[in-house]
C-alpha cells in the first residue's frame, strides 16, 4: 500500500534528515488505504481564499500596473499621482522611511521575497523598485461582500473567516456529484468553476478554492495550486499530496510548535502521520498530541459554521444531450416546470417565500449565463415562479443548444412574513404560455 511505502521509506532511509529521526516511535494508520477511489465523501467542503486580494483589488483600479511587483502598505502621501499628460507617478519602495509593515504584496513581489507582515524597510533593500501604493480598506471590505455574495448565489452555506476568505459547505449544491464523462468528480469540478466564475464576473478578481472532505484539508488544499487554481483531493490523495508538505502547512501548527516538531525530527506533515500517536501525546500533552496525529492523517469532523439565514434555494438540472431552444422547446418547457416545482416544495418545507427568481442556462462551450427578476411581493407558488422564470428567459439570446438549467429564488423572508393578498392568492391559474418566451 503507498501509505505503508511512504512511512517504511521515512522510517528505513530518514528521508535524508539524520539519524535521530530514526530512533523515534513509528505508528501507520492510513484510512486513505480503504477507501474506494470511486466512493464520494459524504461532505465536500470548499476553502476559497482571494488570490493576493488587497493588491488585486489595487490593480484594477489600476490597471497599468498588472505584472508589476507592488506592495500595499504605504500611507497616503504614496499615493499615486495623475500628470497633466494623464500618465503616472507612482511612490517606490526604495524611497520609504519608516516603520510600516506590507499589508500584502503581488505575486511579483513575492517572487522578490516581499511578503506581508514585512517590515517595509527590509522589504526596500529586496525590492527597492516596487511600487508603493497606501492601502484603501474601505474598497477591500467592499469588493470583501461582493465576492461573498457571488458565492452565495451558487452555494448559500458559508462560513466568514475574513475579508479574503471563507468556507463553503457544497455537499448539498445541486449537481456536485454528477459524473462528468468518465470523472466522477466532475460535478464537484463544474461547481467549483462556476463558484470561480460567479465570483470573477461580480469584482473582476480571482480565487483559489480547494475542495476536500474537511475544513482542514480544504485550507491546505487552496493554497496548492495559486493565483487561480482549483484542487480537489480525496482522502486517497493524503500520502502524495498532504504528506511531503511542511509541518507548517496545517492551520494550527505554529511557529512554537513548528519549532519543536523540528527539533524532534519530525519536518512533514507525513512525518507526524508516521509517528506513534502514545509519543505525541507524551511530548506534546493530551489534547494537542492527538489532534497533531489526527490532523496529519486529514482528520477533521468540524462543521461549517453559520448563523445567517440562506441567502437563496435553487434548482438545476443538467441535460443528457445538449437541446435546442425551438426543436426541444415543449422538453425545455416541460423540465422548466418541474424544476419551478420543486423549488416551490422546498420553500413550502423551509418555511421560506422569496422576491427575487433568477434563472441559470449553461449552453454548449460551458458559457453560464444568468438573469433575475425581482418582485414587488414575496412569492411561494410553482405558477409564480414561472411567470417570473418567463420574464428573465425574454432577455437570453438562445443561439445555442443548451447543456444545464436552473432555478433560483432569493431575498428570502419567513412564509409567516408573506402578506396575506400576495400574488398566488390572487392568481388562481398558470400564467399565459406567451410571457416565457421560447419555453
Amino acid at each position: 500500500m503507498a501509505a505503508n511505502r511512504f512511512a517504511a521509506l521515512i522510517y528505513d532511509n530518514g528521508m535524508g534528515h539524520g539519524q535521530a529521526r530514526n530512533l523515534l516511535p513509528r505508528c501507520v494508520s492510513t484510512p486513505a488505504d480503504n477507501l474506494d477511489p470511486m466512493q464520494q465523501p459524504a461532505r465536500w467542503i470548499a476553502h476559497l481564499d482571494m488570490d493576493a486580494f488587497y493588491a488585486s483589488v489595487e490593480l484594477l483600479r489600476y490597471p497599468q500596473l498588472k505584472g508589476e511587483a507592488v506592495v500595499i502598505g504605504g500611507r497616503r502621501a504614496d499615493a499615486p499621482q495623475q500628470l497633466e499628460d494623464g500618465s503616472w507617478r507612482y511612490a517606490k519602495l526604495r524611497n520609504y522611511t519608516g516603520r510600516g509593515v506590507v499589508t500584502t504584496s503581488t505575486y511579483a513581489a513575492r517572487d522578490l521575497g516581499v511578503f506581508s507582515a514585512m517590515g517595509l524597510m527590509k522589504a526596500a533593500l529586496r525590492a527597492p523598485d516596487a511600487v508603493l501604493l497606501p492601502a484603501d480598506f474601505d474598497s477591500y471590505r467592499k469588493y470583501s461582500r461582493l465576492f461573498k455574495a457571488a458565492v452565495a448565489e451558487v452555494a448559500p452555506v458559508i462560513e466568514d473567516r475574513g475579508i479574503d476568505e471563507i468556507y463553503i459547505d457544497l455537499s448539498d449544491v445541486p449537481g456536485v456529484r454528477d459524473a462528468v464523462g468518465h470523472d466522477p468528480l466532475g460535478g464537484v469540478k463544474a461547481v467549483a468553476r462556476e463558484i470561480k466564475n460567479s465570483v470573477g464576473r461580480a469584482t473582476g478578481l480571482t480565487c483559489s478554492i480547494g475542495i476536500t472532505p474537511n475544513k482542514l484539508l480544504s485550507k491546505i488544499a487552496s493554497e496548492l495550486d495559486k493565483p487561480d487554481g482549483i484542487s480537489v483531493l480525496t482522502l486517497d490523495d493524503i500520502p502524495r499530496l498532504i504528506w511531503p508538505l511542511a509541518v507548517r502547512k496545517i492551520n494550527g501548527i505554529g511557529p512554537k510548535a513548528s519549532d519543536k516538531l523540528v527539533k524532534l525530527g519530525l519536518e512533514t506533515v507525513g512525518d507526524i502521520a508516521a509517528a506513534d500517536p502514545a509519543w505525541l501525546v507524551e511530548q506534546f500533552g493530551e489534547s494537542y498530541g492527538q489532534w497533531l496525529h489526527a490532523a496529519s492523517h486529514g482528520r477533521d469532523n468540524r462543521a461549517v459554521v453559520t448563523h445567517s439565514e440562506p441567502v437563496s434555494i435553487s434548482r438545476e438540472t443538467t441535460f443528457e444531450r445538449d437541446l435546442h431552444a425551438v426543436h426541444d422547446r415543449a422538453l425545455l418547457g416541460g423540465i422548466m416546470d418541474e424544476l419551478c416545482e420543486s423549488l416551490s416544495r422546498d420553500l413550502a418545507r423551509k418555511h421560506y417565500a422569496g422576491k427575487t427568481v433568477g434563472i441559470k442556462l449553461r449552453f454548449e462551450g460551458f458559457v453560464t449565463v444568468t438573469r433575475d427578476q425581482t418582485l414587488k411581493q414575496p412569492i411561494t407558488s410553482a405558477a409564480d415562479i414561472r411567470h417570473a422564470v418567463g420574464l428573465c428567459l425574454k432577455r437570453v439570446k438562445f443561439d445555442k443548444r443548451l447543456r444545464l438549467m436552473g432555478v433560483r429564488i432569493g431575498n428570502l423572508v419567513h412564509a409567516s412574513e408573506v402578506p396575506a393578498a400576495a400574488p398566488a392568492a390572487e392568481r388562481a391559474k398558470e400564467p399565459e404560455r406567451e410571457n416565457l418566451s421560447l419555453f
